[in-house]
């Protein structure tokens, strides 16, 4: 279903990138919930799901139901462009127990039973509790599952803020958003985002909007946050396809044996998010060449394709990834 939001020439002045540890948090504990729908995040899942298994995320996945509303106290938009974890739930134990009451209702709501069951009224029962209760298993989260693997993840958001803003200022905001996701699409001041959880609108009314990447929202594309926060439009990062993987210092003997040489070195050469051209580039080969053996790849399940203004981009699907993990 369709998110609108309009704009008018303040919102355009308002519009910014930010990074969320505390969104990557929550939205973490939503992927432990759910492995099946995050190929790409199969290596940190077995490396998290030990260590988180001494987690009680039952109160956190009850607010989360697919499809419905998920608080938005719990993960507000950040501070700043590069707000720190102790920042953002120092916010999240400063909400008000009534809002937080409110926004807690909404979510069990559109939970079936979620309600009358014992944990949801034990939470609408006394808010202020639930709230420090909620801040302090995110808090445990982040140690946990997130905060270890911060200094990879940090690099690979801030690389693709450094990416889009680039592009912003070549192409300006409305190709910008085509960029970022075929779910974003601006026409007439309004960006629709499609696919997206229930069908409604907002005037931004000067608060302009918040751009932000994440690791652990692939493959979705969310707009959220009701007044009084500020709208932010959540979107996968860029290369998160190589992000749990180490690219192998030369091409695999034995993939190199099972695809042949040319197109195993295109694989593997496939990092993060490239076109033909500079794949050829980068290989020394004939951009017919690369074109093909990408064709075969994407054929076969290894590539993803999607486009990024007037190229191609290709990505390693997680089948890709792990064939080209193996040891040369």
């Amino acid at each position: 279903m369709p998110f609108h939001l309009y704009f008018d020439e303040s919102d355009l002045l308002r519009c910014r990138f930010a990074l969320s540890p505390l969104w990557e948090t929550q939205e973490a504990v939503r992927t432990l919930r759910r492995p099946a729908r995050h190929g790409y995040h199969l290596p940190w899942l077995r490396q998290t799901a030990a260590a988180a298994s001494g987690l009680d995320l039952a109160p956190l996945w009850l607010l989360m139901p697919d499809g419905g509303h998920n608080p938005d106290f719990i993960c507000p938009p950040p501070l700043g462009p590069l707000a720190t974890f102790p920042e953002e739930i120092a916010a999240v134990r400063a909400t008000d127990p009534e809002a937080a009451r409110g926004d807690m209702a909404l979510a069990l709501a559109d939970r079936p039973g979620g309600l009358r069951s014992p944990a949801g009224r034990r939470l609408l029962a006394d808010p202020a509790r639930a709230v420090q209760e909620l801040a302090d298993l995110l808090e445990r989260a982040w140690h946990v599952m997130v905060e270890p693997h911060w200094p990879r993840l940090r690099a690979l958001l801030e690389a693709d803020v450094a990416f889009h803003s680039r592009r912003l200022a070549e192409v300006g905001f409305e190709r910008l958003l085509g960029e970022i996701s075929p779910q974003l699409r601006w026409a007439h001041s309004t960006l629709t985002v499609s696919g997206t959880r229930g069908d409604h609108s907002r005037v931004l009314g000067g608060q302009g909007l918040v751009l932000m990447p994440s690791v652990f929202v692939w493959p979705e594309v969310v707009g959220g946050y009701e007044p009084p926060w500020q709208p932010a439009v959540i979107y996968p990062a860029r290369g998160i396809g190589g992000l749990w993987t180490e690219s192998a210092r030369r091409t695999p003997d034995a993939l190199a044996r099972l695809l042949g040489r040319a197109r195993a070195d295109v694989l593997c050469a496939l990092g993060e998010p490239a076109g033909t051209s500079t794949l050829a580039h980068r290989l020394s080969l004939a951009p017919s060449s690369v074109s093909a053996h990408l064709s075969a790849l994407r054929a076969a399940g290894l590539l993803t394709s999607r486009r990024y203004g007037h190229q191609v981009l290709y990505e390693r699907t997680p089948l890709g990834i792990a064939l080209a993990a193996q040891e040369p």
